[in-house]
């Protein structure tokens, strides 16, 4: 007789949080803190012909919090941060800004060499805020549950709906509903966190004291470069200036001055110039690509042959063309090289080649070797989701949030906004979110309740030293400011 087999049911996913205790100095002040870092289990109510099955495990997210010891939680602000993408884990913010420990990667012109370097971050915002950063889905160590699509996370509904599951978890077993709480995002984690503020607000009635908006964009709109659709032509203008002058083709024009200059254009004649089409005069043509040649560092040619419209990618190709070299997306005042110089199109960008070696170092052995977590598995700092990344909710209308952001300003006239820029961002210029913000649908009075804070630096304007401190400085502020303390 043969014995029958059964099933072994796979081990159901458990939390894998380690604790650890360490101590930092911080403008004089000793801060002692717990740091707690591992992957919490998403899980789903299940009902099947309308029975309730129990709770089935869907995702296993990755964070790391930083909570000061001793603190009254009633009062203690907590700070819940993400980086964007799609597809990028909280690394940068981590340890490039807001951590108590920091990467050493140094900057323009004296990057440091591998193995590069971590240091304390006298600067961190855990001196004013508890810190909970979050990796979505499929970045860091963060990963779909077995038998579960990756994919199912890889879009924006579900995007926002996994990560407000983890700080409502987080917000609850920790006991802070009664604290101040803010959201910090940095570029798609900025359309993230716009979509964040509001639905923690009718999914859960939690409402937030700040939202923190580092190189922000909340609509794509403002970014896209579409047939029939010239916005980001114009928008993306006063960056071009930006760039050309950090890079010396102004000669020695103040920055503020050509900004000036290029915004006051970006707004009247530009768009103008751009609506006549073929109905534009010579003269009036001739004019436009001489002043766009003057604020962009590009030749008139050049100008004359795109048909004055000027793609983001194709500037970093051209600009320093002549001297064969490249310059950065995320942060222009890098520069590279490149397999050829007749490229329509960088082929690397040289500013992400510059920074993702230290940050991926570091963070690996960071966490392994100081928090104690220890994963055979990769950390994916930039996990290759974007181009599957789903905006379903969207069809048919370009993506944005800004609705949802003035939404939740509307509901709750206490939330406070702080916006990042950098002048060599560009990725996302300042002018286009400069746009996006004027055109919010909140009344007047609620505009007060906006700040920004703008640095000569990139979209990670922290790599930047005299910017990381000038921005640390800003948001400490901002958070005691939007407490009332």
């Amino acid at each position: 007789m043969s014995e029958e087999k059964t099933e072994e049911k796979p081990e159901s996913p458990a939390d894998d949080l380690v604790t650890t205790q360490h101590s930092i100095v911080v403008k004089g002040r000793e801060l002692n803190y717990t740091a707690t870092t591992g992957r919490i289990v998403l899980k789903e109510e299940v009902l099947k012909d309308g029975v309730f099955e129990g709770h089935k495990p869907k995702a296993e997210v990755f964070v790391t919090t930083y909570t000061l010891d001793g603190a009254d939680p009633l009062k203690r602000p907590v700070t819940f941060a993400f980086n964007g993408g799609p597809g990028s884990a909280s690394v940068w913010l981590h340890m490039g800004l807001l951590g108590p420990r920091r990467v050493l990667s140094g900057d323009v012109g004296d990057l440091t060499a591998p193995p590069y370097g971590i240091a304390d971050n006298e600067e961190s915002l855990l001196a004013e805020s508890d810190l909970v950063f979050i990796d979505p889905v499929s970045t860091g160590y963060s990963r779909a549950a077995q038998g579960e699509k990756p994919g199912s996370y890889h879009g924006y509904q579900p995007d926002i709906e996994s990560i407000a599951e983890v700080i409502r978890l987080w917000t609850s077993r920790n006991g802070r509903w009664m604290s101040p709480k803010f959201l910090c995002g940095e570029s798609y984690g900025t359309l993230r966190a716009a979509g964040l503020a509001e639905h923690l607000q009718k999914k859960y009635g939690m409402y937030l004291n700040g939202l923190m908006l580092i190189s922000s964009v909340l609509d794509f709109a403002t970014l896209e470069f579409n047939e029939g659709h010239d916005l980001a032509y114009t928008l993306f203008l006063p960056t071009y200036a930006a760039i050309a002058n950090y890079h010396g083709l102004h000669g020695d024009r103040p920055l503020k001055e050509v900004l000036a200059e290029a915004e006051e254009f970006a707004v009247r004649d530009y768009p103008y110039a751009l609506a006549r089409g073929n109905r534009l005069s010579d003269a009036e043509r001739a004019a436009t690509i001489e002043k766009l040649a003057r604020l962009t560092g590009l030749s008139e040619e050049y100008v004359d042959a795109v048909d004055l419209r000027i793609e983001h990618i194709r500037f970093f190709t051209e600009l320093l063309r002549r001297d064969r070299k490249t310059v950065g997306r995320i942060d222009s005042r890098f520069t590279g090289w490149d397999t050829d110089y007749g490229r329509e199109g960088i082929s690397a960008d040289p500013s992400i080649d510059a920074i993702l070696g230290p940050y991926s170092a570091v963070l690996n052995h960071y966490l392994h070797a100081e928090l104690g977590y220890s994963s055979d598995l990769p950390y994916e700092v930039l996990a290759r989701v974007i181009e599957n990344w789903s905006y379903k909710e969207f069809e048919g209308r370009h993506v944005t949030t800004a609705g949802k952001l003035s939404a939740a300003m509307r509901a709750n006239p206490h939330l406070k906004v702080h916006v990042a820029f950098g002048w060599y961002d560009g990725a996302t210029p300042y002018f286009a979110a400069e746009h996006l913000i004027a055109h919010l649908q909140i009344p007047k009075e609620l505009t007060a309740n906006i700040e920004s804070a703008y640095y000569p630096a990139g979209h990670m304007m922290y790599v930047h030293e005299p910017s990381r401190i000038q921005q640390s400085e800003d948001l400490a502020a901002f958070v005691r400011n939007s407490c009332g303390t």
